[in-house]
């Protein structure tokens, strides 16, 4: 089959790949500079497969910066164009789905669309009658940083948000680049395919947040945080996994589908839903005060990244703690090795690591890592298994 991908981070990306080894793929980005590396056979991404895959051309995929091009391709068009949460209007903002949507209806109006972008409950919908197509189709993506790819080979579980021998062919094709057998298929009516991606996220939020809840008990209690955790994930109905305490859920997912769902909500009761939102505010807010309480005249920050192996540092929740820390007038840097600037909303990159260690009176590190260990004195981390 001809498929075209618009947008080419991680989820757009990641697809190119998995359909790439047995469809007829073109992908397409604005940015010029990440289609000359494509094309080079070179990764945007920090990502160890997408490497693999590119290095050793285990996907056939090509690149383009011609949208033309890439609409007339395409038997299917999938969108994974960015949708960041509007907190003006209280809504995801979709304007770059719409502009793929229309200027590509302007030049093949039969164009069938994928959207893999986050979208709010309803959104498919809504737009299908605003552009009088029912060729609009959601099929929401279930993706880590750092590991996009190998969750699409591996997946647990596609869905296609629509009832239809379309939405089967559309299934079969993502299924069909998978290693992974025995894969659970779904297919749903679009508005709920729309509700299973943001109440899925909203549950690992909810996990996430329980658990920082019970680590900040633990430590305003001089508890062992990491016996207890152990202990409640004994019970196989919870089980000893994402279970690793952070300074907030954070990354690109989390905060704004929590907040989508939570606008999506405003006319039906609920207590819980707001009240994951509010714990990832409370638990920062506690995190930055355990850190002030040491009198620290410099301040550290080991990665901006919220995990391991990650080069992606959007909406972090360690950006929450150097706010908050600098509100109070106290210097911060930070050492990230991906960054180039001298400077990251105002405070000091340095870029020498020994450096950073020797002026941090404390160092603030959201996952630890090795290089830490000849300064674990100086080191604040909730990070007690030492796991994503």
């Amino acid at each position: 089959m001809k498929i075209s991908i618009f947008g080419l981070g991680y989820v757009g990306l990641a697809n190119a790949l998995l359909l790439g080894q047995h469809e007829q793929v073109l992908a397409y980005d604005i940015v010029d500079e990440k289609i000359k590396m494509l094309q080079q056979k070179e990764s945007p991404l920090i990502d160890a497969d997408v490497i693999d895959f590119l290095k050793h051309d285990k996907s056939h995929v090509e690149y383009t910066s011609d949208f033309e091009q890439a609409v007339n391709h395409g038997d299917f068009l999938l969108i994974a164009t960015p949708t960041d949460y509007n907190s003006t209007d209280n809504f995801f903002d979709t304007s770059s789905i719409e502009a793929v949507i229309e200027k590509a209806l302007a030049i093949k109006p039969a164009s069938t669309f994928i959207i893999k972008s986050t979208i709010p409950v309803g959104y498919v919908e809504r737009i299908k009658g605003k552009y009088q197509t029912d060729n609009i189709i959601f099929s929401p993506e279930f993706l880590r940083e750092g590991k996009a790819l190998y969750d699409n080979l591996y997946p647990s579980r596609i869905i296609v948000g629509e009832c239809s021998d379309r939405g089967k062919t559309i299934a079969d094709m993502f299924k069909r680049g998978a290693i992974k057998e025995d894969i659970h298929v779904l297919l749903t009516h679009s508005t709920e395919a729309e509700a299973i991606k943001l109440f899925s996220n909203t549950y690992l939020a909810l996990r996430v947040a329980y658990f920082n809840e019970l680590d900040t008990y633990a430590e305003v209690k001089g508890l062992d945080a990491k016996q207890i955790i152990k202990g409640v994930g004994l019970d196989p109905r919870i089980g000893n996994h994402y279970n690793n305490p952070s300074f907030g859920y954070g990354g690109y997912c989390l905060p704004k589908d929590t907040k989508q769902l939570k606008a999506n909500y405003q006319d039906v009761p609920e207590d819980l839903i707001s009240a994951i939102v509010a714990s990832n505010t409370t638990r920062k807010d506690f995190v930055a005060n355990q850190i002030l309480a040491r009198h620290p005249k410099v301040v550290g920050i080991h990665r901006l990244t919220m995990k391991t192996n990650s080069d992606n540092f959007r909406h972090s929740s360690i950006q929450g703690i150097m706010k908050r820390i600098k509100a109070k007038g106290v210097e911060v840097v930070v050492y990230e090795p991906s960054l180039s600037e001298e400077t990251f909303f105002n405070s000091r990159v340095i870029k020498d690591f020994d450096e950073f260690k020797r002026i941090s009176d404390i160092i603030v590190a959201n996952r630890f890592e090795a290089s830490l260990k000849e300064v674990t004195a100086k080191v604040y981390t909730r990070d007690l298994f030492h796991d994503n």
